[in-house]
């Protein structure tokens, strides 16, 4: 986007205060968010500069300060850069009391207590404390109501006593005590229960008790992050006004006739679209989109299409088609109808024409450079103003494959003076003499995504065109298209994309990423994809209970650490993958004082809350004379914090027995341990602190089963690698550790691929396509330890 002469300070001072260059950029194309956000900086005095954090609550105050109250506007910043006001919670909280208070005088203590200015950090401890005392609280009744139970009640029960608690969190935290408590759902849980009829109640003549009042619910979008669409009989509303340099303010919005047109060919229903371009692989960026459209659509009984945004016969593969649908269908989503924009050329071609002869579009003859040369100046094409036949003859005439490759363009005539450069006559077609992957030949003009998208949109009779903040200042173009030709406008609202650290999303990095090997394809699992995650061992439902925690926001510019994506991976794999023993590397320990033909089968928990009596909950490990230990859980000199085992020392080998080193072989060089002898204590009495797992022969002199593990680990070094000039350069060394010969179980050898497991002590782990009958191949999905729960990020 080129800045405006004059608009460069402006720039320079959003960047300041920690926009990034796109929010900054995106913010100067609109007029009144410029105007409050300069006036919000001025009077918050941080035209020096200030951080990123409040940086966004300033931006956030420029654009949904209460009208009513701006007079109060001040005192809102003096607590925003002072840091007494510092999360969106409280900042909406703000908005809520001046809303409500509007010009007149307010006591500062009441302001304080309604924002949370005192004592609002709670930690995930506390909140997981107060959870368990809620449900404590309530226990029969959630055993006896079971997953009818109403959840609203016990949330507001935590935010009454925690009423600054992350609400996701909260949410997570109760919804992970439901599943422990209940377990899986069942089929009487998932009924709908039978509504009686409310009887009218008898009219009795006896003083009214005051009760106390209930408790404070939280609100609907906390609950559910769709609160915030309108339905479709509200679609009669300006949605957004465009500003000219040559003519009135243009209000756009649906006539009564249009709306009624619309709401009859719908049923009243929601209908939203995911439309990917099939040029690559979708990326978790992608999960949030089908999180918005296609949960928006679930939520109100509606439907939603996934449409293929087709518009470039040069880029898109069937590879690439074949591969959204099924990764669409994995993360648990129904298209209500598969479409293709291309199923729409003969549409979008004929409206084409009929914008010619209305005067808004020409066919223009100026080159790609001259087109941004132009564009740059602010100055009309020479062809601008050639007669509405002679465009017609001409656009014709490209229809027909009678004019080069780069000849010619029908471009819109929108306004080359405007403040948004989404304008300046954007290109709605332009000719290539390429075969479509799905219409075949028959075109040799295609239509661009500026004019197609709001037009298919409008043809699909759509009511919620959501998609991401880039596409924010196109908002202006595609209302005006769709005015300018008489078609039903629907609802479109913007979000923040998905930005996760240590990786990149765009799929130019990725394309190169895979191309120039640097992974191992598309499905690399330290790549971002949802192929990747997938081969990684992630599960749909953590992804897209992580976009749900993520939320529906319009704050731009926030990275979303790795470590949050973990914690829900975390939360699921913990509920669904069985316990097993794995070596990595592995250490020879030989118990002196057991017969070397002596083998005991022993029981071990696939589930930490195992039930003695549930023979499916238990596995079979055999104990021998040689076990192995993994290498790092010894060492020759002992010390007060280390549990593991060294000469002289005690520790527990899980399921099994107590183990105390007797005496330690080294190599020649006199440093490296290569077999450790051991007694072992077949009464249990010893009570070592240290816990163990370990790996046995399952046979005299016969090593363990011998698997393949992939540890995975982030793909960059840096946080944010997409900024870096030489991004390539942060790669990760260490993001993939092959270990060749790890060993295990003798149970994990009917392991099949797409099996997950929990290697005790070490992480979850994911059974690889390229497994064999002959090698199994794990790979690392994360780790135990969870940085995200623990830090209460």
């Amino acid at each position: 986007m080129v800045v405006k002469e004059g608009n460069s300070e402006k720039l320079e001072l959003f960047l300041k205060i920690g926009l990034d260059e796109r929010t900054a950029r995106n913010t100067i194309a609109n007029n009144k968010v410029t105007a409050n956000l300069t006036d919000v900086i001025h009077e918050a005095a941080v035209s020096d500069g200030c951080s990123r954090t409040i940086g966004n609550l300033l931006y956030t105050v420029a654009t949904k300060f209460p009208a009513n109250a701006l007079v109060h506007r001040p005192t809102l910043l003096k607590y925003i850069v002072s840091s007494k006001i510092k999360t969106p919670a409280q900042l909406e909280a703000a908005f809520s009391f001046f809303a409500s208070t509007g010009p007149e005088n307010f006591q500062l203590k009441e302001f304080e207590k309604a924002c949370g200015v005192a004592g609002v950090e709670v930690s995930v401890e506390e909140i997981e404390h107060t959870v368990c005392e809620v449900f404590e609280e309530n226990k029969n009744a959630i055993l006896e109501q079971r997953y009818r139970i109403n959840v609203g009640d016990l949330f507001a029960h935590v935010r009454k006593r925690h009423p600054w608690a992350d609400p996701k969190i909260v949410k997570q935290i109760i919804d992970a005590k439901l599943y422990e408590l209940l377990g899986e759902r069942t089929e009487a849980d998932n009924e709908k229960p039978v509504k009686k009829k409310k009887e009218k109640p008898v009219k009795v003549e006896e003083k009214i008790v005051a009760v106390d009042a209930p408790p404070v619910q939280p609100s609907e979008e906390e609950l559910n992050p769709f609160s915030i669409f309108p339905n479709p009989e509200e679609n009669f509303k300006v949605h957004t006004e465009v500003f000219f340099s040559d003519r009135p303010v243009l209000r756009c919005c649906n006539t009564k006739e249009m709306l009624e047109k619309h709401l009859k060919a719908t049923g009243g229903r929601v209908f939203t679209r995911f439309p990917p371009e099939p040029n690559g692989y979708l990326h978790i960026g992608h999960a949030k989109a089908m999180f918005v459209s296609f949960g928006l659509a679930k939520e109100r009984g509606g439907c939603c299409y996934l449409r293929y945004d087709d518009t470039n016969p040069e880029a898109e593969k069937k590879e690439y088609i074949d591969h959204i649908e099924e990764i669409v269908d994995w993360m648990g989503w129904k298209p209500f109808k598969i479409t293709y924009t291309s199923d729409y050329f003969q549409d979008l071609y004929d409206l084409a024409v009929e914008l010619i002869r209305r005067g808004h579009a020409y066919v223009d003859h100026q080159t790609p450079e001259e087109i941004k040369e132009y564009r740059e100046k602010k100055m009309n094409s020479p062809w601008r103003d050639r007669p509405i036949g002679e465009s017609l003859k001409l656009f014709d005439e490209m229809r027909q494959g009678m004019i080069e490759e780069g000849k010619a363009t029908l471009r819109m005539k929108q306004d080359m003076q405007s403040d948004n450069y989404n304008m300046y006559d954007l290109i709605a077609y332009r000719i290539k003499f390429t075969p479509h992957p799905h219409s075949g030949d028959k075109w040799c003009v295609y239509p661009s995504y500026d004019y197609a998208h709001c037009i298919v949109d409008s043809l699909e009779n759509i009511t919620h065109s959501l998609c991401t903040l880039e596409f924010e200042t196109r908002r202006a173009s595609y209302y005006w298209l769709l005015d300018a030709l008489g078609l039903y406008q629907p609802y479109v609202w913007e979000y923040s994309r998905l930005n996760v650290t240590n990786t990149v999303m765009s799929k130019r990095k990725l394309n190169r990423l895979v191309t120039e090997k640097r992974v191992d394809g598309w499905d690399d699992p330290r790549l971002m994809t949802l192929a990747g995650l997938r081969r990684r061992g992630v599960t749909s439902a953590s992804i897209n209970a992580f976009v749900r925690g993520v939320g529906i926001t319009r704050s731009d510019g926030s990275m979303i650490r790795l470590d949050r994506l973990e914690y829900h991976v975390r939360e699921e794999l913990n509920k669904t993958a069985p316990r097993t023993m794995v070596v990595l590397n592995p250490l020879k320990v030989v118990i002196t004082n057991l017969e070397a033909d002596s083998i005991m089968d022993l029981d071990a928990k696939k589930w930490p809350d195992a039930q003695t009596d549930d023979a499916s909950a238990f596995y079979k490990v055999p104990f021998s004379k040689t076990v192995y230990i993994e290498r790092s859980d010894f060492r020759m000199k002992d010390s007060k914090d280390y549990y593991g085992l060294a000469p002289g020392k005690s520790v527990l080998l899980r399921y099994a027995f107590p183990i105390k080193c007797t005496e330690a072989i080294l190599s020649d060089d006199k440093e490296t341990v290569i077999e450790i002898r051991a007694e072992y204590d077949p009464s249990k009495t010893t009570k070592p602190k240290g816990v163990l797992h370990w790996v046995a022969e399952s046979s005299h002199g016969v090593d363990p089963l011998k698997v393949e593990v992939r540890m995975f680990d982030k793909l960059f070094l840096s946080e944010n690698p997409a900024d870096l000039d030489d991004w390539l350069a942060d790669l990760n060394p260490q993001s993939k550790v092959i270990i060749p010969e790890a060993f295990a179980v003798p149970s994990l050898r009917n392991a099949a691929v797409g099996d997950r497991f929990q290697f005790e002590r070490l992480g979850y782990f994911f059974v690889d396509k390229d497994s064999s009958s002959e090698r199994l191949v794990f790979n690392r999905t994360v780790t135990l330890r969870d940085t995200y729960g623990k830090s209460g990020k």
